[in-house]
C-alpha cells in the first residue's frame, strides 16, 4: 500500500522577511512560493494562516541556519522557536532541517549585483525542502 501525496510547505526564518516555498511527495519537487515581508510575528503568522488555508499543507519543513561547524546559533535557537510556534498554533507537523548554506547557494546563481531579497529568501526555502524531499528517498 503507497503512501498518499503529501503537501508540503517550507519556511527560511527570517527577522524581516522568511521564504516560503511548496512541494509535494508525489513529484519529490519544490519550488519558491512567495516571501513574507514581516517583521513582527503578529502579521507574520496572519500571512501564514493565510497561506496554509489556501494550500493545506499536512508538513511544514523549517530551515535551522547552524553555523559552518553545525553548532548553534542565535538564529538557530529563533528559528526553533518559530518552527514550534508553526506547530502549536496550526496543529501541523513541523520537522528541521539543516540549511546552513542554502541563501548562498541561490545567491551564487543570481547574477552578482541583481540580488532580489525577497527571491533569494523564497528559493532558500525551495532549496531546503528539496532537502528534505531528496533524503527521503
Amino acid at each position: 500500500m503507497s503512501t498518499p501525496a503529501q503537501t508540503i510547505l517550507a519556511f527560511d526564518f527570517g527577522l524581516k522577511r522568511t521564504g516560503v516555498a511548496l512541494g509535494n511527495t508525489l513529484t519529490g519537487g519544490a519550488r519558491p512560493l512567495l516571501t513574507i515581508e514581516a517583521a513582527e510575528n503578529a502579521r507574520r503568522f496572519e500571512r501564514i494562516a493565510a497561506i496554509l488555508a489556501e494550500w493545506k499543507p499536512d508538513l511544514l519543513i523549517v530551515g535551522l541556519p547552524f553555523d559552518e561547524a553545525g553548532g548553534d546559533t542565535p538564529m538557530v535557537r529563533r528559528a526553533r522557536r518559530f518552527g514550534h510556534q508553526l506547530g502549536g498554533r496550526f496543529g501541523l507537523p513541523v520537522k528541521f532541517v539543516d540549511e546552513r548554506y542554502s541563501s548562498a547557494v541561490v545567491e551564487d546563481a543570481i547574477r552578482p549585483g541583481k540580488t532580489d531579497k525577497a527571491a533569494v529568501d523564497s528559493a532558500a526555502a525551495a532549496v531546503i525542502l528539496q532537502a528534505w524531499l531528496d533524503q527521503r528517498t
